[in-house]
């Protein structure tokens, strides 16, 4: 049988996907059921435990395949964006609905619970999240959910942003997280995800996966604005031929600085760059 790689691929020694029986060995292989995030954002973890590793985040509005919900109210599944596996809490799903129509393009937003905005919060929503539009007019849109978003923080799902750059611009400043992908916290390889996202770019999750999928080879002599330079277990982008951008356990934040300073820094820590790849 071919290896396939877990992250992205449901199985595990007593249980998995149906549509992979044949090519993994599992005690029982199950068909999954739809769901639906319904909190901001959920950890998705590499074991059923709070305590375990942080793998990931879903967004509001993500969908889910769960193959399992044991009796501690963990859920095992995969989500339908960049097909990660791993379990989050069950109470981070809810029914699926309609497709979303409008995503969140703000580095955060609120959804009120009247067309107010001097009224408290119902919900904060990060970039990236999908919502569903019931209605809206020139200031807010609806959900149907009865949140009432400001339509200057949204965009239609299938809008896609000119400069992916520009949206990782944004969440400069946001602390560094492994796992993270939101303005609370985010990671070097959730920062480059939720960019290209919104560019309409597949991009997968870890930085490894990233380098193996995405673009074409280019070199740190004709670096230009949208490179990734990639090391052993990190990746930033380019904002011009000598500035990049990155979350960093360094700095602790998402930050921009000179690519020289940057790559001499990290060679000192003993990992060259291993590729530049151009989307």
């Amino acid at each position: 049988m071919v290896a396939l790689d877990p992250r992205v691929n449901a199985f595990r020694p007593d249980l998995a996907a149906k549509h992979l029986q044949g090519q993994v060995e599992a005690r029982r292989f199950v068909e999954g059921t739809l769901h639906q995030i319904v909190e901001p954002y959920a950890a998705v973890r590499r074991e059923p435990s709070h305590d375990a590793r942080l793998d990931t985040q879903a967004l509001y509005g993500e969908r889910f395949i769960i193959y399992e919900i044991n009796s501690e109210g963990w859920a095992w599944g995969q989500s339908q964006s960049d097909n990660y596996v791993g379990w989050l809490s069950a109470n981070a799903l809810g029914r699926i609905g309609p497709s979303p129509t409008h995503k969140v393009t703000a580095r955060l937003t609120f959804g009120f619970p009247g067309p107010d905005i001097k009224m408290p919060p119902a919900i904060a929503l990060p970039l990236g999240a999908r919502i569903i539009a019931a209605r809206q007019d020139d200031r807010f849109a609806q959900t149907n959910a009865g949140h009432f978003i400001p339509v200057r923080h949204l965009s239609p799902v299938s809008a896609k942003e000119p400069d992916f750059v520009a949206v990782a611009e944004r969440l400069t400043g946001a602390p560094y997280l492994w796992g993270g992908k939101t303005g609370d916290g985010i990671d070097c390889s959730g920062l480059v995800q939720i960019a290209l996202q919104t560019a309409g770019v597949f991009c997968p999750r870890d930085s490894d996966m990233q380098e193996f999928a995405l673009g074409h080879p280019s070199s740190l002599g004709e670096l230009r604005r949208g490179d990734l330079v990639f090391w052993k277990g990190h990746v930033a982008i380019v904002r011009d031929k000598e500035t990049l951008i990155h979350a960093n356990a360094h700095h602790m934040m998402v930050v921009s600085e000179p690519a020289e300073a940057a790559i001499t820094r990290i060679k000192a820590t003993g990992s060259d760059v291993t590729s530049v790849r151009r989307p």
